[in-house]
């Protein structure tokens, strides 16, 4: 995969970069870096960049559930007012009327149950493939990483015993 060669490119040159003595600090040319850095950015599934599309997905359904309520319930009123208008039947639009707003406000309940069942399932998605890029790319990397500031330390600290054993044997006006 090319991100993982973009990858092991930046080790390469983090492995054969110039080194500041007792410091652990290298020298890289940050633009053959950043270029390396724009390839991996270009190379990233498009995964990624459907997150955005998810949040908007997710707004735009539960503006249309609202709209739908709001519908239903202002055609409920209006049925209603309908209804109350001859005085024959008055208890009936009321008991009818209060039918439909239980109707609309079970549909709109379901509509929201349904809506929010399907952005968990999206979220879901998402997130098992984001497992799986994380599990794909970045662990090697961070045990790379890893590797090389024990190695790093391990050595810096080999110096230092060295060091402080030559710092004895001066001490102890031993020739060293």
């Amino acid at each position: 995969m090319k991100v993982l060669e973009l990858l092991d490119e930046i080790e390469e040159i983090i492995d054969t970069s110039t080194s500041f003595p007792l410091t652990g600090k290298i020298m890289v040319d940050a633009e053959e870096i950043l270029e390396i850095v724009k390839e991996i950015r270009v190379e990233l599934p498009d995964e990624i960049q459907q997150a955005q599309w998810i949040k908007d997905e997710r707004q735009r359904i539960l503006e249309e559930a609202r709209k739908e309520y709001e519908t239903v319930i202002n055609d409920a009123k209006r049925q209603a007012e309908v209804l109350i208008e001859n005085d024959d039947i008055v208890v009936k639009s009321k008991m009818r009327a209060d039918e439909i707003m239980r109707i609309a406000e079970e549909n709109c309940k379901q509509l929201k149950l349904n809506t929010f069942d399907y952005i968990d399932s999206i979220l879901f998605n998402f997130q098992d493939k984001m497992d799986q890029l994380n599990a794909t790319y970045f662990a090697d990397m961070f045990n790379k990483m890893e590797n090389t500031f024990q190695s790093v330390n391990a050595t810096l600290a080999s110096n230092r015993s060295e060091i402080k054993d030559l710092a004895y044997k001066t001490q102890m006006d031993k020739d060293v």
